[in-house]
């Protein structure tokens, strides 16, 4: 029948696959966008207010549960929920407790963007699992750590997601590392140390190419201080990029509370007193109480 289209079995008009989620495109006319999204279990989902205020994006739960907070009220999601987003002005983010399904409606033309940039990174993330999967798994979670401290911040749409994508990729330079010195159990020497300080410029370099072009810096300089003893460059204070600043305390805490080759995981306690000992020199003051707030607020230090 004219004007009638049926699709079977699961069909789609595009589907695009990632670490964290699967997008499939079902349906598209008119500026409006249908699409099933599945993310997968203990993945981040967001939704950002967008630069067009007529713009109206509706989510309906097929299966699966999420929780978030909503102004600092708890919230959890399940099949047959819904909701809905026009004009927000702040960021809202679930994480999936399971996988989570859910059917999205929006607009305005979205999926084309969206999975340019999945296929995009996907390319990036492969590279880096070939190389040490705990970098990835660890770089998701100092996405995770970041993306909460700019809600904190109130940091609007644009910087959260340039946050966020740096996050998620800014130790991917890790790639170019010898598998011998990423995995030593025992103490660098001063040689391998080098080596392992050149992984923000080629996290920069391998990104410069791609979309994400706009991030570079910010991988570059995330494990730059306050006082100029970081790395690669040396730069201080005011030089150093917000998004990188950020990074730079959750990468740190991250890395101190999980388990290395090299040693156990510290408590989040000692952790946090250390990176807070360090404000001032190697950290953002204002970062870290913020970030520090989040923990507390999550129970993970007292």
């Amino acid at each position: 029948m004219e004007g009638l289209r049926i699709m079977k079995d699961g069909s789609f008009l595009e589907k695009v696959t990632s670490e964290s989620t699967s997008i499939s495109l079902l349906g598209r006319g008119d500026g409006v966008e249908i699409i099933l999204q599945t993310v997968f279990k203990g993945k981040l989902f967001y939704l950002y207010p967008s630069d067009n205020n007529h713009t109206m994006e509706f989510f309906y739960i097929l299966n699966g549960k999420m929780k978030g907070e909503i102004e600092g009220e708890k919230v959890t999601l399940g099949p047959n929920d819904y909701f809905s987003g026009q004009g927000i002005k702040e960021p809202v983010h679930f994480v999936a407790e399971d996988e989570v399904t859910y059917l999205w409606v929006i607009t305005e033309p979205t999926f084309h963007y969206i999975s340019k940039d999945i296929k995009a990174l996907r390319d990036i993330i492969v590279n880096v699992e070939k190389k040490d999967r705990y970098t990835f798994m660890h770089s998701e979670r100092v996405a995770n750590y970041s993306v909460k401290v700019a809600k904190e911040l109130k940091l609007p749409k644009s910087q959260l997601e340039e946050l966020y994508l740096a996050a998620e990729l800014h130790d991917i330079g890790k790639y170019k590392i010898p598998s011998e010195i990423l995995n030593k159990p025992s103490k660098l020497t001063k040689e391998e140390f080098n080596v392992i300080k050149k992984h923000p410029e080629d996290g920069a370099d391998m990104v410069k190419n791609t979309n994400y072009e706009n991030i570079a810096k910010v991988i570059e300089q995330h494990h730059e201080r306050l006082d100029g003893s970081g790395y690669p460059s040396g730069i201080k204070e005011h030089d150093i990029l917000l998004p990188s600043k950020i990074i730079a305390i959750c990468d740190t805490f991250d890395a101190m509370t999980e388990d290395r080759t090299y040693r156990k995981a510290f408590s989040a306690q000692y952790a946090m007193d250390e990176i807070k000992r360090l404000a001032g020199t190697h950290f953002d003051p204002e970062l870290v109480n913020v970030f520090e707030k989040i923990l507390r607020e999550e129970g993970k230090i007292e």
